[in-house]
């Protein structure tokens, strides 16, 4: 990829490798600055030997490549990932075997005097990371960057999905056309209704008993196309929420599924929700090392690894981790020697090697003599 790329013209000595170790240290060790990913790395540098890094960076060299390296190598590099981690990431909750993704975005605030590029209001900045989420496994499946202003609709339509998948999404995806192209190539979504949508009650199906479900109904978009009107049918579900006390209207063009299963589907979507919390939350990307557009993306596509490298390790695991403390945890054992998948599935055990070591430790006597 670094040759496909042409990343390491004039490189001088510090790969992109060394450039990759430092940015998912920056993220797994939550170093605040370019000072503190070089002095972190400085302080084990006995130890980096073993990954391939011959010397720690220095700042100005770190910072420069940041700048200039091609940030498209690590979005590569994300995308490849893929396919080593969905081996574990078994399939998704539901019966149907259709494949399951969410699709939603999230707008990562910019200091407008610093990020002058990504100006998003007069005194604001901001980028906006659009995301599938794949349902096997909770694994990010693709991922953009755009600027603030890019429209969710806009990069929707972009995607291509294979016949028979569900993408499950909310209610900044209206469009009628592309409800429309996406149930010609055989691709399902759910969303929520929003009020103001024009239909026409075409049947009124049975509700289940005992499941808050209030209304199922086989809908027609009352809009016009330049070639009529539309012919698709879709459903309406009303669901009454007691915890809310509100309903909740759900719409889809999927007309064989029960109704609770459209509901427990769209519940499901709160997964992707719980990504972009976890990525805020546990790594760096609400702070960045560089201003320039090619660093900004270069620390977000690092981050999108090492979140995917987390959610791999968390699969592997038999422990039962939660995100936030493997990820606590993985931090403090970075540049321990332990075996990775026996210390993940034990944690609090000791490391084999020192195993026994307090049986030949010798008894500490205070007395005088």
């Amino acid at each position: 990829m670094v040759k496909e790329h042409k990343a390491e013209r004039h490189g001088r000595g510090f790969t992109c490798w060394d450039q990759f170790v430092a940015m998912l240290f920056c993220q797994l060790g939550r170093a605040q600055s370019l000072r503190e990913i070089c002095g972190g790395l400085a302080a084990t540098e006995g130890k980096l030997k073993h990954l391939g890094v011959r010397r720690a960076p220095v700042r100005s060299t770190l910072a420069y490549a940041n700048q200039h390296r091609p940030w498209q190598l690590y979005e590569a590099v994300f995308h490849q990932l893929l396919g080593r981690c969905r081996a574990a990431a078994g399939g998704h909750k539901f019966r149907f075997k259709n494949k399951l993704v969410s699709m939603d975005s999230t707008t990562i605030d910019l200091c407008a005097t610093l990020f002058d590029w990504a100006r998003f209001k007069r005194t604001k900045g901001a980028v906006k990371l659009h995301l599938l989420l794949d349902h096997d496994g909770y694994l990010p499946a693709f991922a953009c960057v755009t600027d603030g202003k890019g429209s969710d609709i806009a990069m929707a339509r972009k995607f291509q999905f294979a016949p028979g998948t569900v993408v499950v999404m909310d209610r900044a995806y209206v469009d009628y056309d592309w409800w429309e192209s996406l149930t010609k190539q055989g691709v399902f979504f759910v969303t929520r209704f929003k009020s103001d949508l024009k239909h026409e009650v075409v049947e009124e199906r049975t509700v289940p008993q005992n499941r808050n479900i209030r209304a199922d109904q086989v809908v027609r978009l009352c809009a016009l196309t330049k070639t009529g009107a539309y012919a698709t049918l879709y459903r309406r579900i009303v669901l009454w929420v007691e915890d809310r006390q509100e309903e909740m209207v759900f719409f889809t063009n999927h007309l064989d599924w029960g109704a609770t299963t459209v509901t427990a589907v769209y519940k499901d979507r709160w997964q992707i929700e719980s990504f972009f919390k976890s990525l805020k939350q546990l790594l760096r990307v609400k702070t960045f090392v560089g201003t320039s557009p090619n660093a900004l993306k270069t620390q977000i596509w690092t981050a999108l690894i090492a979140m995917r490298l987390l959610k791999y390790l968390q699969l592997r695991s038999t422990f039962g981790w939660s995100l936030s403390n493997l990820c606590a945890l993985l931090r403090q054992q970075l540049f321990v020697y332990r075996d990775l998948f026996p210390w993940l599935d034990d944690p609090f055990q000791a490391p084999p090697a020192l195993a026994g070591w307090h049986d030949r430790q010798l008894l500490l006597d205070w007395q005088v003599g």
